[in-house]
């Protein structure tokens, strides 16, 4: 078990008055034990209670035996793995992680009147948002061989490009610099589907004048990195140059207010003012920013609605972007980690207009 993070998970519990959680996510186990499970449809469950005691419950099909260093219960498929669990429960309210399949807390409360479930993941979103010395240094590499994997694939966009063809280069390209894989499937848009912040890549094909954004993000040792940078196939039209320039100023001023003891909602503000006094506030349409670490998407968000202040340790996404709808879109993200005394962008990419 990872001692020190184990701890933190319990001062959380006690602060929220938990005395026992069930942590199921995969990455939060491997955050816990350093073993990461796919468990498919089967149980997989790391009881914790506040005294710091832990017991993970696996299958047999696992085989965690030897290999975790954690205290193992484990089950197979002929037996009722959510009974086995009950009747290592002790009564009251027990902490369920948001995700965990509904037929595994059901079963549990039918074996077990004498508990009751409750919404248990924040001891361990908490304690993972702030990273330690080991995943701090792990992100950042992550970002650099990221850095190395997009200046690669941005020379894969040239005439009669894809979409999909652009995203098969960066797929090679984030293998050849070490990478383990895309930390989530490589966005990439033409034309007007950049206008769509979550627009699905296709086959559509690159044409002169077109805007191109390429999201994209590796994986190295589990730890996730993600970044946006916007460029222009031909030369940029008058309100393509205003735009970009309006969501670098967004990006820095976003960046410039992260640091320790700031609300995150403020770093938010920080960022879609810049674009909100430029008059494109109605095109700027999402979260200026989310967490990053084992998962492409965890807490914090860098939004108006979030009430978590900035913290040493914490790592999140600066991504603003004005989208015309039918037209197109510019985004632009790099990766902050809040420091003792101010904040670290891991992206070093260029922010610079780019013409291809």
């Amino acid at each position: 078990m990872k001692e020190n993070r184990l701890n933190r998970v319990a001062k959380g519990m006690e602060a929220m008055g938990l005395a026992q959680i069930l942590v199921s996510s995969p990455a939060s186990v491997y955050y816990l034990t350093g073993t990461w499970v796919e468990p498919g449809e089967r149980m997989l469950a790391l009881y914790i209670h506040k005294s710091g005691d832990a017991k993970l419950f696996a299958n047999r099909m696992f085989a965690l035996s030897g290999s975790v260093d954690a205290p193992l219960v484990e089950f197979d498929d002929t037996e009722d793995a959510a009974k086995i669990l009950a009747d290592a429960l002790r009564p009251g309210a027990i902490g369920i992680d948001k995700l965990w399949p509904s037929q595994f807390t059901i079963r549990l409360m039918d074996a077990r009147g004498d508990i009751r479930p409750v919404l248990g993941s924040r001891p361990v979103d908490d304690a993972r948002m702030r990273k330690d010395a080991e995943e701090i240094a792990l992100m950042r590499e992550s970002s650099r061989k990221n850095d190395a994997a997009i200046a690669l694939a941005m020379e894969s966009v040239q005439a009669r490009a894809t979409e999909k063809g652009v995203a098969d280069a960066y797929e090679r390209a984030a293998a050849s610099v070490g990478g383990a894989g895309s930390s989530f499937p490589p966005l990439i848009c033409f034309g007007r589907n950049t206008a769509e912040p979550h627009h699905s890549t296709d086959t559509t094909e690159l044409r002169p004048g077109d805007a191109v954004i390429l999201d994209v993000g590796l994986s190295w040792n589990r730890y996730a990195s993600d970044m946006t940078r916007t460029a222009f196939f031909g030369e940029p039209s008058d309100e393509q140059r205003r735009v970009h320039d309006i969501v670098v100023k967004a990006n820095a001023a976003g960046r410039a207010a992260a640091r320790p003891g700031v609300p995150m909602r403020e770093i938010d503000r920080a960022a879609r003012k810049v674009i909100e006094d430029a008059g494109y506030g109605p095109y700027f349409i999402h979260r200026t920013g989310h967490g990053i670490g084992l998962e492409v998407h965890e807490p914090p968000d860098a939004s108006a609605v979030s009430d978590v202040i900035a913290a040493p340790g914490m790592v999140f996404s600066v991504e603003p972007g004005i989208y015309l709808p039918g037209r197109f879109g510019v985004r632009e993200e790099d990766l902050v980690l809040i420091t003792g005394d101010g904040a670290e962008t891991f992206n070093h990419f260029p922010h610079e207009m780019r013409i291809l």
